[in-house]
């Protein structure tokens, strides 16, 4: 998926792949808890949430819907480097009748926009060296008024297993079938991600694991 020159077409064959199986792991829903919580607490205003990274906009889009179910006042954004994924992410988001937007914005080299409450990342993280992902787990820290919340990939003999199987079962795209393991392998431990948050400085951040080999990264600001 990071292939420079990718064809655009087998590249938003892969987003719509990824997309389902983003909705099969759940992985809005590994969200949801927490964002529906600092809702919650908020005082009544708007909630304003920023999912980093955002890809094909699946799980944006995914927490919009569970925002309009539970009729909180929450706004979801979006913001990927690539222009072909934003305007993808844009059009699923219209078609699905939900108001997200999406913006380019490259989360490793961008500033972060101010104005936020909760920084979201998904599946993003196990992209980066570690050093890149103390980075990002600082910069987003900095710039969240509330919270900052990490779901990825938990490295595992079965989780690699399961990637391999689910990937050919739910896409029939080659670049998810070599993606989606090759992730596996490159992602970090539950610990491994601990060590990487209390390096940059993210005091009180709390994990927790989910099906399918999946963790969670919260750490909010009324933990300091």
């Amino acid at each position: 998926m990071d292939q420079p020159g990718l064809d655009e077409a087998r590249h938003l064959r892969a987003l719509r792949g990824l997309g389902r199986i983003n909705r099969v792991s759940r992985s809005a829903g590994i969200l949801w808890s927490a964002i529906e919580n600092e809702s919650r607490q908020c005082g009544g205003g708007t909630l304003r949430v920023l999912d980093l990274a955002s890809g094909g906009g699946d799980v944006a889009i995914g927490l919009a819907h569970r925002v309009r179910r539970a009729g909180l006042r929450v706004a979801i954004e979006g913001c990927d480097v690539s222009p072909a994924v934003v305007s993808f992410a844009s059009r699923l988001a219209e078609a699905s009748g939900v108001g997200v937007r999406f913006f380019r914005l490259d989360a490793l080299e961008d500033a972060l926009p101010e104005g936020f409450d909760v920084l979201t990342c998904s599946l993003f993280l196990h992209h980066l060296s570690e050093d890149q992902a103390v980075e990002l787990l600082r910069r987003m820290a900095a710039a969240a008024r509330r919270a900052v919340l990490i779901n990825d990939l938990e490295r595992s003999t079965v989780g690699y297993a399961m990637a391999w199987a689910g990937c050919r079962l739910l896409s029939r795209s080659p670049i998810v079938h070599h993606d989606g393991p090759a992730s596996v392998r490159a992602a970090f431990t539950c610990d491994e991600a601990l060590g990487l948050a209390r390096s940059a400085g993210l005091a009180g951040v709390r994990l927790t694991r989910h099906w399918p080999w999946r963790f969670l990264l919260h750490w909010s600001r009324r933990a300091e």
